[in-house]
């Protein structure tokens, strides 16, 4: 418990939803236009608040995000198995996952070694840029376990603003799992920059972050039955205590990346009305100055007070009352023609007081860099006898029993973009853009025969427009289409497509929305060539992947439903699959991997329905998703995946917001992805008679979820229902982590 006084915090002590305003900032939902700044009454008031966003890759447009600052569920982020035990994993803290719902994994990428760490890694578009009104600090810190077996998780963040425009920050990931089971040990190190500049006309986002990442490759259990059937052993086995396979073997990959996205554009000036907000602060401004005016005038005694309308003027009249005067103003020759130049003068003056000046984009030019620069070494001091399949000697160089595979990537991605923007006028309702992408990449891998590296050089050019809508709250729309025309991957294709339509029923909004895909890809390159000590191939004939999906979402907030529903069809589906023979003694030998594609077309269709109720204090939330794959030897998933959330919500001395409940994970047994630490991915089993089955096995879990104006803090118990014996496993052969106590705490400052 000590170690929760050290930390930490959400962002924000409440959430705004924000919406993006047609010159690119950010407003409340329901506004026009955005606060920029809050008046300070007394100069001790700090200022708060926070606006995040994220931003496309291809074109830098922003998108409006919600700050991470929610107390709903905020224990479940500690688990490697999601927010929702949607995700495979092979157990410690720092692992490898994969989702076991096939229509939220990501494409394989062109280095696919650091995907299964997603929950680390963050894509530039998925990266929270911030504006603040003033410097933000937020810590979180979660733990459990002791010095043996104990997982340790510490995220820093800083933001602060250089005036409106200009905003930067840091932030720091440290993660370490040193595992229930042996050689699980894990290590995980990120450290990003980021800045961000929003003029009228320039804007630029820059990230810069760097990731060390190590994991210890024990290679699963010798043998099931130490989990799934204790009983056969005269001695109880402490998890620490069960054989594994593998001893001394680490999977260690570092990288890191530049994404700068900038953009100029031209356009014009208009007046248009300030937004209720901006009054507001207009309002205090004009007070405020009339204070301090008052203020600096105080004692003193005004020179003339006034004249009374018998007064006489000293000196002579003018000649002509109906000419101007030197000041240029129109002479009066009456009190109540006078009284009503100054009323016009008033009303003129208040109708321009609550206008601004609009700078409206209508074309942008855009240039985005994206340079990634990747290293994976799988490093192996003693491996068990006949473990691997086939071996390429490279004893001369690293001796019988070590192995030092070594691959290097480096990838830079320059988009040109003209953008013709949506929102400059009425009669133009969708923005439309054109681009040009530049492609370089540079791969490296081990020579088993020159007992060096082999160097591959690859370079692609592609084309390509996007048609949107985003503004209004009746439809929406995109599509895009890219096509590669020169290069490595000519003849690929990608199209995409969204919309959404809002509407009012029943008194609340209902939400439809439907987006699909045609995509036409070659096999990325570690598919296609791979070589190691003990892993070798070269698959240039592979065909071209073809996917085709098409998805729709109902949403309903009044009745708190979301209902999902995705059809997906893939021909020439490139995948991994691993083989190896089981023997007696449950040795497991003769390991290999291999790419293997299905040249038959497959369809997967996934129904998902998410439902939540409330009566008063006691809420019950539910995900039930549904799948069926045409090929379950090809493309595994299992029938039915549960997530069931049941809580009490109530306040203590109505300062103290505490969610008491438990929660439970299930899934229906399948043929899960088997997990290979030598390539450190994912493969569908391919070991005929000897496939396990995993599932039908509840996780529960029970927790105590608190918030106390700016801080988050958790007690939670997770895996309750352990027992003697049970498949209990998400990964074949990885067991999971038994009952354990976590604590975990987030803090805000503000200064």
């Amino acid at each position: 418990m000590a170690c929760l006084l050290i930390c930490c915090a959400t962002l924000m002590a409440q959430q705004r939803l924000e919406q993006r305003n047609a010159d690119g900032t950010f407003s409340p939902v329901g506004t026009d236009g955005r606060q920029d700044s809050v008046p300070k009454s007394d100069g001790k008031t700090v200022p708060q608040g926070l606006h995040v966003w994220t931003v496309d890759e291809r074109f830098g447009d922003q998108k409006p995000a919600v700050v991470d600052t929610l107390q709903h569920m905020f224990m479940n982020h500690a688990y490697m198995s999601g927010p929702r035990g949607e995700y495979n994993t092979t157990g410690n803290l720092g692992a490898p996952r994969q989702s076991r719902i096939f229509v939220d994994r990501p494409i394989s990428a062109q280095f696919p070694f650091t995907q299964p760490y997603d929950y680390f890694n963050t894509q530039p578009s998925q990266f929270h840029f911030t504006n603040t009104l003033s410097p933000i600090t937020n810590l979180t810190y979660e733990e459990c376990g002791d010095k043996n077996n104990g997982e340790d998780h510490l995220r820093a963040l800083f933001a602060v603003n250089a005036g409106k425009q200009l905003g930067v920050g840091f932030k720091f990931d440290y993660l370490y799992g040193r595992g229930s089971f042996q050689e699980q040990n894990t290590a995980h190190f990120n450290y990003s920059l980021y800045g961000s500049y929003l003029g009228d006309r320039y804007q630029a986002h820059l990230l810069l972050s760097t990731n060390h990442q190590k994991v210890t490759e024990n290679g699963g259990i010798g043998n099931d039955n130490y989990v799934t059937h204790p009983e056969i052993y005269d001695d109880d086995f402490r998890d620490d205590e069960i054989p594994t396979v593998l001893s001394s073997n680490w999977n260690r990959n570092d990288n890191q990346h530049v994404f700068l996205t900038h953009r100029y554009s031209v356009g014009f000036n208009r007046k248009v009305p300030m937004n209720e907000e901006e009054i507001k602060a207009r309002k205090f401004a004009i007070e405020a100055k009339k204070e301090e005016e008052q203020r600096k005038n105080k004692g003193r005694q005004p020179a003339f007070e006034g004249r009374p309308d018998d007064a006489k003027i000293a000196g002579d009249e003018p000649a002509n009352p109906q000419q101007p005067a030197d000041n240029n103003r129109i002479a009066v020759s009456g009190k109540q023609m006078a009284d009503s130049l100054i009323a016009a003068d008033k009303k003129a003056a208040e109708d321009t007081a609550w206008v601004k000046n609009e700078y409206v984009p209508v074309t942008s030019f855009i240039h985005t860099l994206k340079l990634d620069n990747y290293k994976r070494v799988y490093q192996a001091y003693e491996t068990p006898a006949d473990f691997y399949l086939n071996s390429y000697d490279l004893t001369e160089k690293y001796g019988n029993d070590s192995i030092y595979d070594r691959f290097r990537h480096t990838n830079m991605v320059n988009t040109l973009a003209i953008s013709l923007l949506e929102g400059f006028n009425k009669w133009v309702p969708a923005g439309l853009k054109g681009f040009v992408a530049s492609d370089l990449r540079h791969f490296e891998m081990p020579d088993t025969v020159a007992f060096g590296s082999s160097s591959f050089n690859e370079h692609s050019l592609s084309v390509g427009g996007q048609l949107i809508r985003t503004q209004g709250s009746l439809l929406h729309y995109s599509a895009m289409l890219e096509t590669w025309v020169l290069g490595e991957d000519a003849g690929q294709l990608k199209f995409d497509a969204s919309a959404d339509v809002n509407f009012r029923f029943l008194g609340d909004t209902v939400r439809l929305a439907a987006r699909g895909y045609i995509y036409r890809l070659q096999p990325t390159f570690f598919h296609r060539k791979y070589q190691s000590r003990h892993l070798w191939w070269n698959n240039d004939r592979l065909d071209k992947e073809t996917r085709t999906r098409l998805e729709g979402l109902f949403s309903y907030e009044k009745t708190n439903t979301q209902l999902r529903v995705a059809f997906d069809n893939i021909k020439n589906y490139t995948y991994l699959s691993q083989q190896y023979s089981v023997g007696e003694d449950y040795r497991r030998t003769g390991n290999t991997v291999q790419v293997m594609q299905c040249p038959d077309a497959i369809s997967l269709l996934t129904l998902q329905l998410s439902q939540d109720f409330h009566l008063g204090p006691l809420n019950w939330e539910t995900q039930l998703t549904y799948q069926k794959s045409s090929d379950n030897k090809v493309l595994p998933v299992p029938d039915f995946n549960v997530y069931s959330n049941l809580y009490f919500n109530f306040r203590i001395a109505k300062v103290l917001r505490m969610h008491l409940g438990a929660d439970v994970r299930y899934f229906t047994k399948y043929e899960a992805p088997d997990y290979c630490p030598y390539v450190g991915q994912f493969c569908v089993q391919g070991n005929g008679d000897n496939n396990l089955e995993i599932g039908n096995y509840p996780i529960v879990n029970v927790y105590v979820n608190m918030h106390l104006k700016r801080t988050r803090f958790y007690v939670a118990m997770s895996h309750v229902n352990q027992g003697d014996g049970g498949n209990r496993f998400l990964v074949p052969h990885y067991p999971l982590r038994g009952r354990t106590l976590r604590l975990g705490v987030s803090w805000n400052f503000i200064n």
